[in-house]
């Protein structure tokens, strides 16, 4: 639906008997529109969100719709947005839930973000840690009560004009994903592909450590400017939370002290017992490190290309052969709405990006979770889970329909070596048994050269991590932003000498850089079959 179409249809209405008179329209997306409205009652404006997909036709759906929003009108904080009403209204002969939410006159934290990576390259840091605070006391709250938020991003986080931090949409990830049957499989994962944790994108069950990733991904995106992971399917995002190592946050941003990349990769552990054990505590470290060091500006490293903090349009894709990971049939070009001016600034989420999750993953209801006491963090194992039957158990920037990325390494590693190998390179300059270039590159204009301080510890090979889920295997080191001797010599002495060497045009890490590895970074692998492991390195020349 167009803006102005969205526009005509809703604005002049009124909903719930004329209390609700809607007026200008906010934001829309695929899924919903945000209109102001005059709440004639109490004399008040608010922003009303009402939903017009078929998600209205769907009964379960709006049943649990209702249900989330009165537990989130519970939530009383000066970091969330308070919801005073919700119901349902027929518009043009469909049935459309809506929620009337409090109105706030500001504008979203990706727009915040677009103008400080305008003027600076990124967000200060000292302003991205006292941001990223406010979301974790807002979040603190929500887990208190149990309800896990499941889609913290940019686009759900709102600054008042007296910069407030304000948090939305609450509850509403958990009513789709409880509630959507018609659109989608049964089943199916709701969030954001490129904030999701390893577990949501696995289609298990999450809890409030969930929401810390996110909000470790959103750091990032706050003090670099651009994402950890990103990729052309939300499939291939996914599956990058799941198995890809983010690179650090001070690769990009050389101005941000070694404290902000401790806690940005503490937040982003794959291993949800390994991340901060609550919101309180990530907080109080969020506090601790802002206050920790001077102030500087960002300073981002020459060709890191900045990341809008805006949302993309909808797109709907087929279904997933779990045999292959390529969607069927043809993929609907993504929609990119115009966003209207936008006093509240509330972006609409946008409908499915839907790929089937395997059965035997049960939806999640209200987490056990509690902040006091000592409890240790359930085991976790990042394998899918087998249900009771023996099936196997089973996500750009707008809420989104996505399913599991429980697929096995053996059936995604087409798709990953296909975004890894795709345009640009040049044929392999080294062989197997650790063969490298057999001459240096010729330094063309705007050469960079190498930086051989970004060493890996040969410990990481000889010593590497243990697989989560397989005692008698081992998780791949990570080589990228290293400096390919260093990791020749962390190879070497694992005795790993089969490896290959695919030089790249860049310069914007320097010659010897490694840009990208196969296997990924966390990949399972056995110590003693151990696959050829191929990496791509940079010549330091700009691209041609």
């Amino acid at each position: 639906m167009s803006q102005d179409g969205a526009q005509g249809q809703y604005a002049g209405r009124a909903l719930a008997g004329g209390r609700y008179q809607l007026r200008d329209l906010l934001g829309q997306g695929g899924m919903a529109s945000v209109h102001l409205a005059y709440d004639s009652v109490l004399d008040r404006q608010v922003a009303i969100k009402t939903l017009h997909t078929e998600l209205g036709r769907e009964q379960a759906f709006r049943e649990r719709f209702r249900r989330e929003a009165q537990s989130v009108a519970k939530l009383t904080h000066t970091n969330i947005v308070s919801v005073f009403d919700t119901g349902e209204d027929d518009v043009d002969g469909m049935t459309t839930p809506y929620i009337v939410m409090e109105y706030v006159e500001g504008r979203p934290l990706g727009s915040v973000l677009d103008e400080d990576v305008r003027q600076q390259g990124a967000m200060p840091a000292d302003k991205a840690l006292k941001i990223t605070a406010d979301v974790l006391a807002a979040l603190e709250i929500s887990h208190e009560m149990g309800l896990v938020h499941r889609d913290i991003k940019p686009g759900n986080v709102m600054m008042t004009k007296r910069g407030v931090v304000k948090v939305m949409d609450f509850g509403i990830a958990r009513a789709m994903q409880s509630g959507v049957t018609s659109m989608t499989q049964t089943g199916m994962v709701v969030g954001t592909p490129q904030y999701l944790s390893p577990e949501q994108a696995l289609g298990r069950g999450v809890d409030a450590r969930s929401d810390l990733y996110s909000v470790g991904i959103m750091l990032f995106q706050l003090v670099t400017g651009r994402l950890p992971f990103d990729a052309d399917s939300p499939l291939a995002i996914a599956y990058a939370h799941v198995q890809e190592e983010p690179p650090t946050a001070s690769s990009i941003n050389r101005a941000l002290p070694p404290a902000v990349d401790a806690l940005i990769t503490r937040a982003l552990k794959k291993n949800p017992n390994e991340r901060f054990p609550s919101a309180e505590a990530m907080r109080g470290e969020c506090l601790r490190v802002a206050q920790s060091f001077q102030p500087a500006p960002p300073s981002i490293v020459p060709g890191s290309q900045a990341q809008s903090g805006a949302g993309v349009g909808s797109a709907v894709f087929p279904p997933v052969d779990q045999t292959n990971p390529t969607p069927a049939g043809n993929v609907h070009t993504p929609y990119q709405p115009t966003p209207a001016p936008n006093p509240y600034g509330t972006p609409a989420p946008s409908p499915a990006y839907g790929y089937p999750q395997q059965g035997g993953y049960q939806t999640a209801g209200p987490a056990a979770y509690s902040p006091q006491g000592p409890a240790t963090p359930p085991p976790y194992n990042i394998t899918p889970q087998q249900s009771a039957s023996g099936g196997s158990g089973g996500g750009r920037n707008k809420p989104v329909i996505i399913g599991s990325v429980v697929v096995s390494l053996l059936a995604v590693g087409g798709l990953v070596t296909a975004l890894m190998m795709n345009g640009g390179e040049k044929e392999p300059q080294g062989g197997g048994g650790g063969a490298t270039a057999t001459a240096s590159p010729t330094k063309a204009a705007g050469y960079r050269g190498p930086d051989t301080s970004k060493k890996i510890d040969a410990e990481e090979c000889e010593e590497p991590q243990e697989s989560y889920n397989d005692p008698e295997k081992i998780r791949l080191p990570n080589f990228k932003f290293k400096y390919i001797g260093s990791v020749k010599e962390c190879l070497q002495a694992a005795g790993w000498g089969d490896f290959k060497i695919i030089k790249v045009d860049e310069n914007t890490y320097g010659e010897g850089s490694v840009r990208d590895q196969f296997p990924p970074a966390g990949t399972d692998v056995d110590p003693e079959n151990m696959p050829e492991i191929t990496l791509k390195v940079s010549t330091g020349n700009p691209p041609s």
